[in-house]
């Protein structure tokens, strides 16, 4: 499965009445935690899939790609992101983020990191180094 954009909807009378807008993102399966994320120009994170929880993923500063790869066949998908922007990815999907611009961002998921057995495992996607861990990290797995 890919990764894909959420697209908001808009009650247009937000807009309308001049303050500014308010976009309503729905998720498939309730949030349970969140993690405020700081990405640098040029920096990495992802190289990795989560087996046990899907991740929403909100920039809400900065530009970056989301990169989708299915290491089966090297086969790349990407979405460009910026502010506003939102992500779904379903666990077991291959994925990495790359900050074009430095980026805040929120990763949202649908299970306690603290609650999974092994709530990460990393790769090297080809996209830059980084977050694809130390060797001999339980989690490490080379792509």
């Amino acid at each position: 499965m890919d990764v894909e954009e959420l697209v908001p909807t808009a009650n247009l009378n937000t807009i309308r009445d001049g303050r500014g807008g308010i976009f309503t993102f729905i998720p498939k399966d309730p949030i349970v935690e969140f993690n405020f994320n700081i990405i640098k120009a040029g920096k990495v994170r992802g190289n990795h899939f989560h087996p046990e929880f899907d991740e929403y993923f909100m920039i809400t500063s900065g530009e970056g790609v989301i990169v989708n790869i299915e290491p089966s066949t090297g086969k790349e998908d990407f979405i460009y992101l910026s502010k506003g922007h939102c992500t779904f990815t379903p666990k077991g999907t291959s994925h990495v983020f790359v900050a074009i611009s430095d980026c805040e961002a929120i990763a949202m998921l649908t299970k306690k990191w603290d609650d999974c057995e092994k709530p990460i495992v990393h790769q090297n996607l080809g996209m830059g180094k980084g977050d694809h861990g130390d060797p001999e990290s339980p989690y490490h797995k080379d792509a």
